[in-house]
């Protein structure tokens, strides 16, 4: 039996808050517990078999480094091929398969996520990425769960987006999953990127290899066991963790390889599309290219900004899990008429914050990523410590002993194109630039022109003559624009995510334009009234 099938509209998921001896704490501290004694062996994930290839690399806590909660398994080159057998196996069936029943594989997956793995899967983000309680609800349970409602939602109506027919024609538009395979390349910062990045050209009809991040490899294992339970076929996702460059090597010299959906550094990015470019004479068809990459999120203050509301943005917009947000508020222009008040209550609230391990609930901030990370943001520190052009207003501290902990710090710049203010960071370093509040204007076009990066960014006024200039002036400098709030938390179905210039291709992750890039449409006119002579009327005498 057939029948046009409607799903029920998607509401965000409700954030909870783990407060003091409530039920979810001791669910979720129970989680932390068991993980932590359990040594987790992760394999690949090739045609639905777990595949060990001997070659491992540990799962490491960043907050006590020292400590490995599981190794997994690294694909090389020969596993990459299976991946790609394996993914364009599937692919037959998973294209005939009707839309509700995908829709059913997501569907039940975010239910799960809801309930039966939600302690879990917030337990595994918090270890081995370093979050705390609140920074892994809302990335792994709540936006992981609205992804796959609001991507079926999106989907459905995609499908009801039909053609024009006349009374002669009836003209119907079919949407299908593109030619070959997809290949999904995911962050660390954020799990539920990663099950996005996988999932959504799945849903689509599209077969993928992904390849998570190395320091988040043991979080995504958790969302391909959860599809699994969900009943995802054999094949559709391949979990393929290893070495960047050889498996990209291996994904890019395939001739089935037809789409790169990505999320990370710009200039691995730009070096993936060149790669792409140089061999697209032997593709079967164009590759779609997804990406959203770096950012130097602006906060910027006109003198009537509410001052405790701007700090309360800053602080919260630089420094929640450690700047590691694509989104994080890097850079802020503050007039000097204000300045003094800011400075004051910007320093005493960034004093309040205490950085520690996720164990311990009390802290705000927790550990950078890596070894790799945490010297990077080091150098900028002691760079911006010996700069004429800048001066340390606050934090500074790195500690590498136990874990990979960077004091939340605030810069001064003198300038407005100092390494600090225009460079990304990713880490918990806000830079200041002070203005004359003459140069208001002025200033406004340096912040849209000193960064090559147009992601995110943030207005504070009071005045709405005032916000509509800042905005006009910064209309191409961020993708996704906040009035009198953090440049931070985008939520699916309320702002899709993504920005331009050296952001990406701004293809707004959690809105139906990032899934229009998964999908091949074929039109079909069909004609109940044919004509039955080749003339036309002009031709008449």
């Amino acid at each position: 039996m057939n029948g046009i099938y409607q799903v029920r509209k998607p509401k965000n998921e409700p954030v909870r808050t783990y407060e003091a001896g409530s039920l979810d704490r001791h669910l979720l501290e129970e989680a932390l517990e068991e993980l932590k004694n359990d040594f987790l062996d992760i394999p690949l994930i090739i045609g639905g078999k777990e595949i060990r290839t001997g070659s491992t690399k540990a799962c490491i806590l960043p907050h006590d480094h020292q400590t490995s909660i599981g190794h997994y398994h690294q694909a090389g080159q020969e596993e990459v091929a299976m991946a790609i057998e394996a993914a364009l196996e599937a692919k037959a069936s998973w294209e005939k398969m009707p839309f509700q029943h995908k829709a059913s594989i997501f569907l039940k997956a975010a239910e799960l996520l809801s309930t039966t793995w939600r302690y879990k899967m917030n337990a595994a983000t918090m270890l081995v990425q370093s979050k705390n309680p609140h920074q892994a609800e809302i990335d792994v349970v709540c936006e992981l769960i609205d992804f796959f409602k609001f991507n079926v939602h999106f989907m459905e109506n995609i499908l009801r987006d039909q053609a024009l027919s006349t009374k002669e024609t009836w003209n119907r538009v079919e949407y299908t999953g593109l030619d070959g395979f997809i290949y999904a390349v995911s962050p660390f910062n954020f799990t539920s990127i990663g099950g996005n990045l996988a999932c959504a050209p799945a849903l689509c009809g599209n077969v993928v290899l992904w390849k998570p991040a190395s320091t988040a490899v043991y979080s995504n294992y958790m969302i391909m066991k959860l599809l699994e339970e969900a009943g995802m076929p054999k094949g559709v996702i391949n979990f393929v963790p290893g070495p960047s460059q050889s498996i990209t090597d291996a994904v890019l010299d395939h001739p089935e390889f037809s789409g790169f959906h990505y999320t990370g550094s710009t200039s691995v990015f730009s070096n993936i599309w060149l790669e792409i470019a140089k061999k697209l004479p032997t593709y079967r068809s164009y590759p779609r290219i997804v990406g959203e990459t770096g950012g130097k999120n602006f906060v910027f203050a006109h003198h009537s900004a509410d001052i405790d509301t701007l700090v309360v943005a800053l602080v919260r917009g630089a420094f929640e899990y450690q700047g590691q947000k694509c989104s994080a508020a890097a850079r802020t222009y503050i007039p000097e008429s204000i300045w003094p008040q800011v400075k004051d209550k910007l320093l005493k609230m960034t004093s309040q914050l205490t950085y520690g391990p996720i164990d311990d609930f009390k802290h705000f901030v927790n550990a950078v990523i890596d070894k790799r990370s945490f010297d990077r943001i080091k150098g900028y520190i002691e760079k911006a410590q010996t700069s004429s052009d800048s001066e340390l207003l606050f934090g500074g501290s790195c500690d590498d002993k136990v874990g990979y902990f960077v004091e939340p710090t605030i810069i001064q710049s003198f300038t407005p194109d100092s390494a600090t203010m225009v460079q990304e960071i990713f880490g918990p370093v806000l830079t200041v630039y002070v203005y004359k509040d003459e140069d208001f204007i002025q200033t406004l076009n340096l912040c849209e022109s000193s960064s090559p990066y147009a992601l995110t960014g943030a207005i504070f006024a009071k005045d709405r003559d005032v916000l509509l200039t800042m905005e006009n002036h910064l209309k191409k400098a961020a993708g996704n624009l906040y009035i009198n709030d953090k440049p931070t938390g985008a939520v699916v179905g309320q702002q899709p995510f993504g920005g331009s210039r050296a952001s990406g291709t701004n293809d707004k992750a959690g809105s139906k334009q990032n899934l229009m890039r998964w999908i091949n449409t074929r039109v079909v006119k069909e004609n109940f009234s044919s004509p039955t002579t080749y003339e036309y009327p002009f031709m008449s005498e």
